[in-house]
């Protein structure tokens, strides 16, 4: 990491002589370190704003290459929207690099949305390298939580508002027009759903206990053996096993995973391995917040029939 983060200071510096002065513009400058915050910023935002990712959907979030143009992004930023709880903290890296006092952590531009989220799975003993890449704060994958959405538009909304005050009824009426939008499509989600309550799932990556828990799932095992840490064949057994007693027909897995080794379980465990997506833009189709969602909850539902 260290020798990576040299090289990408020095790239950054030739590009910094080469490339021209960004043109002043109208729209705040934002930066979000994954898409889902993305999609949702421009949401708030609408027209008054101008939004770059640093991930992208199909990707792990939890470990992202620090290149230069990822800190030229944040060079020209008037706000870093971030998820927070440690999902993102790759982001300190590049934000060093980038020489942008803005959106240094503790500076007004520097916007933690994970303010106010009830964080689920936070362990209750100490945490260390041998028990895999456990979060010490919790589990930070709440976007996947339509029902969290309020909160996190409610946080971006106040960072957009205290930079630019003015528009700051501009930013209420549209993240309304948008909550708007998500209550009925929260509604179509909870009908498909609900015949499913109480069933259980296996899922290859700890990520999806929030909207697990939001429509009345249950996470059964991970086909881990421990957060980020490959399955041991003793364990892929136990999880197959375990599969078939409880008769588990679905095993949830995100674009990056080992996609071989998720389908070879599902089918000696007589179920299914379901693609979906761990973020916006993971999977074809789910290329805003409300298609994302609806793209898991289709795909589910289809997978437990």
């Amino acid at each position: 990491m260290r020798r990576t983060f040299r090289t990408a200071l020095a790239a950054l510096a030739v590009v910094g002589l080469l490339a021209p002065a960004a043109p002043a513009a109208d729209k705040i400058r934002v930066v979000a370190t994954i898409p889902d915050l993305k999609a949702l910023t421009e949401e708030v935002g609408g027209k008054l704003v101008d939004v770059e990712g640093l991930a992208r959907g199909t990707q792990n979030a939890h470990e992202l290459e620090i290149r230069p143009s990822l800190m030229l992004k944040l060079r020209r930023a008037d706000l870093l929207i971030e998820n927070g709880l440690e999902l993102d903290s790759w982001a300190d890296v590049a934000v060093q690099g980038a020489n942008n006092p803005n959106i240094v952590r503790g500076a007004p531009g520097r916007v933690d949305v994970s303010r106010g989220i009830q964080v689920l799975e936070v362990p209750s003993t100490r945490v260390d390298r041998s028990m895999g890449d456990v979060h010490p704060l919790g589990n930070p994958h709440y976007s996947l939580d339509p029902g969290l959405a309020p909160i996190i538009t409610q946080n971006i909304a106040d960072a957009l508002g205290r930079f630019a005050p003015e528009q700051r009824a501009e930013f209420e009426k549209n993240r309304q027009a948008f909550l708007a939008r998500l209550d009925e499509a929260m509604a179509r989600w909870t009908r498909a759903l609900e015949p499913l309550k109480g069933a259980r799932v296996v899922v290859y990556h700890p990520q999806w206990i929030y909207i697990l828990t939001r429509f009345g799932l249950t996470q059964a095992a991970t086909l881990e053996d421990r957060p980020g840490i490959p399955a041991s064949p003793a364990h892929v057994t136990r999880v197959i096993r375990q599969m078939k007693d409880e008769k588990i027909k679905v095993l949830i897995v995100e674009p990056w995973n080992d996609m071989k080794l998720a389908t070879r379980v599902a089918d000696e465990a007589g179920a299914k391995a379901v693609v979906l997506a761990s973020m916006v833009g993971g999977v074809k189709g789910a290329d805003s917040y409300i298609g994302a969602i609806d793209h898991n909850v289709k795909a589910l539902v289809t997978a437990m029939r």
